[in-house]
């Protein structure tokens, strides 16, 4: 089967899986809360439903089956993109189902991804059939982290995990930007003759188009921990099986953008009693400075789809 028909099925799947989710979220009450110190034009997205990452994880997950080798590099994507999800969905049933507002505190949640991301890393670093070397953009050449590979890749995807996580709060915003991403490593994967990453992405970027159906502005529902934090999860782990975790920072930049300003953001205010954006993340910032969400969604997207471009020149 051609790669459009499978990126198509995967698509259809995941209309399916909404139009089947969405009602059900519904019934068990699973709205969001909106916080009240965000933006006031948020309010009325309160009661939306959440944890819809659950759509787009099934398609993820049929498609695959169906279409892709099962190999190692296979099961450690689904491993990687379902545990973080786990850790997600914990997070949101607590939140939104049980009405616990705290969910899981940080430390726990950290804690948990801290497992999940050893987990992978022992599995890619002691097999025989994975590479723990790492690819160097521009010098484009393999090197050995050695001792030091185990804690940097460690940095690398809980790092990842969570910024993709910050970058979920617009409608439509985090899936686009993955979409974008996940197309970017799908070429990498292609080019170095990765067929189960290959498909792997672009399954995974079928899914989310027809995730994306329900989440474009105005939403009809929210991906929530359980979906950011399994992509988060899917794209650190194509990163690190490619051997080019160095290069998630620019290609995905809208990820590491969104976090460095909320870092600044805690930062200026905790040392300088000031605020250096209006807002943090920095989607809000551009919101509070009068742009209608659209248009802040639409221009990440802009800056992404350079940021993945800068990331394939600089890669080969």
């Amino acid at each position: 089967m051609s790669n459009i028909l499978i990126i198509f099925l995967a698509l259809v799947i995941s209309l399916i899986a909404g139009k089947f989710f969405i009602p059900l979220l519904r019934r068990i009450k699973a709205g969001q809360s909106i916080r009240e110190d965000g933006p006031k034009s948020h309010m009325i997205k309160t009661g939306t439903p959440t944890i819809g990452g659950l759509i787009f994880l099934t398609s993820m997950l049929i498609t695959n089956l169906i279409f892709n080798k099962i190999n190692l590099t296979l099961v450690l994507l689904i491993f990687a993109t379902f545990a973080f999800g786990l850790v997600g969905f914990i997070d949101d049933y607590i939140k939104v189902v049980k009405k616990r507002n705290l969910g899981l505190t940080a430390i726990q949640k950290l804690s948990l991804q801290i497992l999940v991301s050893l987990v992978l890393i022992f599995f890619q670093y002691y097999s025989s059939s994975l590479e723990n070397h790492v690819y160097v953009p521009i010098i484009k050449k393999f090197i050995s982290f050695g001792v030091f590979y185990i804690p940097f890749i460690l940095f690398v995807i809980v790092g990842t995990v969570n910024s993709v996580n910050i970058t979920d709060g617009l409608d439509g915003l985090s899936s686009g930007v993955t979409i974008i991403c996940l197309g970017f490593f799908a070429i990498c994967a292609y080019k170095f003759n990765n067929m189960e990453i290959f498909k792997f992405s672009i399954i995974l970027i079928g899914a989310l188009l027809g995730f994306l159906y329900f989440n474009k502005y105005p939403a009809k529902v929210f991906m929530g921990d359980t979906g950011s934090l399994a992509l988060g999860g899917a794209v650190s782990a194509i990163a690190v099986l490619l051997n080019i975790p160095l290069i998630l920072p620019v290609a995905g930049g809208i990820y590491f953008i969104e976090t460095l300003s909320v870092i600044i953001q805690v930062i200026s205010f905790k040392t300088r009693g000031k605020r250096v954006f209006l807002m943090s993340p920095l989607h809000h910032h551009f919101e509070q400075k009068g742009w209608k969400e659209q248009k802040v969604v639409w221009t990440f997207y802009l800056a992404e789809g350079i940021f993945c471009l800068i990331s394939y020149l600089i890669l080969f």
